[in-house]
């Protein structure tokens, strides 16, 4: 026991140090006072991942490798190449081989492998959801801060490239996007529009339109970002009503549905033997899939209860 808790802390810090390497460093000095050469040689590890990502970034040249593309990473946020996020699933891949391996053996460790490629989209999606959030939370002041430098005498261009200035990220990376895009000529609705579709934000889409409409026809645009900010507090208030609603019903089906795998697992500690029959006689494995079957619909049917659309 303890050599195999020795192996599995070694694995753990082996993979650990590979994420340190991958993964690019906040730089402690400012860009304008930095060398351009370097002080101190590459280390051994170091050498040896950027080799492994120059490896993937060739075998990726020559084939259309659509996962874990570059839309994907930037709308999760990370600043990560395709190859250097392809190097850490790999790593996670091999990490979970050996852990399986020395756990509980081949199977297990397949399994476990696997499993690497669809936890990298798991964490994606999370982080991808998690940024889309955040920057809906962050559009109230972002339009108080369009409509204030509107007021002020600006030009849109301008209040945006001020949003972006003075916002917190994901909404400053996406404002200087729009500002980036609109200086190498692209129109600034266009670029409006896909912050929207990327974001996937409905209210996002409402200042995209009140922008063109203002273009097309003239009028206050501080004052009608006004009132789409109002409209959009409004809603979020509403949502948070939902949301704290929907709450009660959410705990509940997370309760029914650990219930009988928390039942199982309790009596498979406490009287080992008494589970035996479900899972070595041919009446108990119907029993076990017909279990997963009303589980998995009884999951379902709670989830569109308490999923509400408005």
């Amino acid at each position: 026991m303890v050599l195999t808790f020795g192996i599995v802390l070694l694995i753990a810090a082996i993979a650990l140090a590979g994420v340190a390497v991958v993964i690019p460093r906040t730089p402690t000095v400012p860009l304008d006072r930095r060398r351009p050469f370097r002080t101190e040689p590459d280390s051994q590890l170091t050498r040896f991942a950027g080799s492994a990502v120059q490896s993937i970034e060739r075998f990726l040249a020559k084939r259309n490798f659509r996962y874990f593309n570059r839309e994907a990473l930037e709308n999760a946020g990370l600043r990560l190449s395709q190859a250097d996020f392809l190097l850490l699933v790999i790593i996670g891949a091999f990490v979970g081989a050996l852990v399986g391996l020395v756990v509980a053996g081949p199977l297990l460790a397949i399994l476990l492998v696997i499993a690497a490629p669809f936890g990298g989209n798991v964490v994606l999606g999370f982080l991808t959801g998690k940024r889309r959030t955040k920057f809906g939370d962050q559009l109230g002041d972002t339009l108080q801060l369009l409509s204030g430098s509107l007021r002020a005498g600006h030009s849109i261009l301008r209040a945006i490239d001020a949003a972006a200035n003075e916002s917190q990220a994901p909404t400053s990376e996406e404002m200087r996007r729009v500002v980036s895009e609109t200086s190498l000529g692209r129109d600034l609705l266009v670029s409006l529009n896909d912050t929207a579709e990327r974001m996937q934000n409905e209210d996002f889409v409402w200042i995209s339109q009140a922008i063109q409409i203002n273009r097309e026809v003239g009028g206050n645009l501080a004052e009608v970002l006004d009132q789409v900010n109002e409209t959009i507090r409004e809603r979020n208030e509403i949502k948070g009503h939902i949301k704290s609603l929907a709450a009660e019903g959410k705990f509940s089906a997370y309760i029914l549905m650990a219930l009988p795998i928390g039942i199982v697992a309790m009596l498979m500690v406490v009287s080992p033997g008494y589970m035996d029959k479900m899972i070595t006689t041919p009446l108990g494995w119907i029993m076990i899939g017909a279990s997963i079957v009303m589980m998995t619909v009884g999951g379902l049917w709670m989830r569109k209860i308490i999923d509400l659309k408005f």
